[in-house]
């Protein structure tokens, strides 16, 4: 099907682009298949042209509906403006206006329903059935595969030969279709799926020997965010795919910068996994010839400032450090000294009493050498600190405040909880959440952050209550139709138990890991009978 899938009509032969940069740095061969220079800056014309190039004069002449936040949906509408058939786009509220207004331009019909990509799909079927249209599906589909499956074809038809060749997966789509191809016609190149960890639906999958349909998928990729992988991609994946692997938001962030340092173009998040994963793997090669697919360019330019602060994480190049420093003159000279010539990115500070101040620093380093040997120098001073380089509480939240007391009269019979979860990015999003939410509790902290997403990350505490029963649980999870991933009961409570009991016997009653609770006692400096610090 791939040898007569019809795509170029409304694709290039993507070319292929050496990333000398990032070759000279990873100690391999990279390259780029750039699919981010096709009409709609995606390889989706490819199988959304195959899939209605290949309907039924009548299927066609009904009109064509379809679902999706922006890549599928420029897909569809380029195909059928192509073919002259009426064209429905249902695209949640939460559609990047980038992606929008492409659609609307290439002259589709689009209702916007719903908060996500799940709502809006209840929704075209049910205009499907309405108004008799024919359904065309993102990713679960032969011709669609085929259509995806012309990427391997120009692979192999490139002047380079490749040890490995690395494909983003959302539905499997494109994977399957590349395999397909490859595995065909070469049997010894590797074909490694590249997921994010948030949305491994195909790694679920695999794992489970059966199609997983995934409770929650982090959207911050939103090309790649699908909670089950499709049914046919998944047979071929398992019968030609050699390995499949994850890789954080951080490390995306990474390739993102990566792709635009070699070729200044500015990848969309979802665009840069498979590099994030090549570069992962890169590690243990040397030499190599590898082949990472750049799968699309349609960012959402809000994204930008998010993903340029966590590229310097996701590439190991800034470390986060919280430092107990002396609350007195000359305190802040003194740790400044300390870093010495290293660049300093972010410091933040509040005082905690009297005594003891607690600054969060940011350090650029050159090398995990360079901080090894501060941590070391922060040793011999007798300098108290804690590395949060990589805990998600802290990146997301905590170094983004600068917040006082809980209590202003120090006591700490406060009976707080924390929670943190997702928030969706609306307007009205969050009165609603108020209103819903109601007045019986009170709100004793709020942080939020929107980056560009159909969601963003809260971190919200509940206090004013002596005790806590599971209808506060149940205000939260109603309110705002967020979802909230973590509980900490009774706060200012846990602070005693945490000094005074073995963390083997709490940590069930907390439902946190060991490392969880260290953070907690630390991040928030909790002490015997004094307030917690935030940062």
């Amino acid at each position: 099907m791939i040898e007569e899938a019809s795509v170029y009509d409304v694709a290039i032969d993507s070319p292929t682009t050496h990333a000398i940069n990032l070759s000279l740095k990873e100690n391999n061969n990279i390259y780029l298949k750039r699919e981010d220079l096709q009409p709609i800056f995606s390889f989706k014309n490819r199988g959304a042209y195959n899939k209605i190039i290949n309907l039924s004069d009548k299927q066609k002449s009904l009109g064509i509906i379809a679902a999706s936040a922006g890549n599928h949906a420029q897909g569809v509408a380029l195909a059928c403006k192509k073919l002259k058939i009426k064209c429905n786009i249902v695209m949640p509220l939460t559609a990047p206006e980038n992606k929008l207004n492409s659609v609307k331009r290439l002259g589709a019909k689009v209702t916007l329903f719903g908060e996500n990509l799940a709502e809006a799909l209840v929704k075209a079927d049910e205009i499907r059935k309405k108004k008799k249209l024919t359904f065309v599906h993102p990713f679960d589909d032969p011709f669609t595969i085929a259509g995806q499956g012309t990427v391997g074809k120009e692979i192999l038809e490139d002047e380079n030969s490749y040890d490995a060749i690395f494909v983003p997966v959302g539905g499997g789509g494109l994977l399957a279709g590349i395999a397909a191809w490859v595995r065909q016609h070469d049997k010894k190149v590797k074909i490694i799926g590249v997921e994010v960890d948030d949305s491994a639906c195909l790694t679920e999958a695999l794992i489970q020997k059966k199609r997983i349909k995934l409770k929650k998928v982090g959207l911050f990729a939103d090309g790649v965010a699908v909670s089950q992988v499709g049914k046919n991609n998944l047979e071929v994946i398992k019968e030609c795919v050699d390995e499949v692997m994850t890789v954080n938001i951080d490390e995306v962030c990474a390739a993102v910068k990566d792709i635009f340092e070699d070729t200044r173009v500015l990848s969309e998040p979802s665009g840069a996994v498979a590099l994030a994963g090549l570069k992962k793997r890169s590690k243990r090669l040397n030499n190599k010839n590898l082949l990472a697919v750049s799968s699309g360019a349609n960012i959402n330019f809000q994204k930008l400032g998010y993903i340029v602060e966590r590229s310097e994480l996701g590439e190991n190049r800034e470390k986060i450090l919280s430092i107990k420093i002396p609350e007195k003159p000359g305190s802040f000279l003194k740790i400044a000294k300390v870093f010495g010539k290293l660049s300093v990115t972010e410091f933040n500070y509040r005082k905690a009493d009297k005594k003891d101040a607690y600054v969060l620093v940011g350090i650029r380093t050159t090398s995990e050498d360079s901080f090894s040997k501060l941590k070391l120098k922060l040793k011999k001073l007798k300098y108290k600190f804690s590395d949060y380089t990589n805990n998600k509480i802290s990146n997301d939240h905590l170094r983004h405040m600068v917040g006082g007391r809980a209590s202003s009269s120090g006591s700490t019979n406060i009976n707080e909880r924390i929670f943190n979860g997702e928030f969706p990015e609306k307007p009205g999003a969050l009165v609603n959440f108020l209103e819903k939410f109601g007045t019986k509790w009170n709100i004793s902290l709020f942080h939020y952050r929107n980056i560009g997403s159909a969601y963003g990350n809260i971190l919200i505490g509940i206090s004013g209550a002596k005790k806590f029963k599971e209808s506060l649980t149940a205000a939260i999870r109603l309110s705002s139709r967020a979802t909230w991933s973590r509980q900490v009961p009774d706060f200012s409570k846990i602070t005693n138990k945490i000094l005074h009991i073995p963390i083997s016997k709490i940590k069930g009653e907390l439902k946190f890991d060991k490392n969880s609770i260290r953070i907690i006692q630390e991040l928030f400096n909790l002490e015997k009978k004094k307030q917690s610090w935030m940062p």
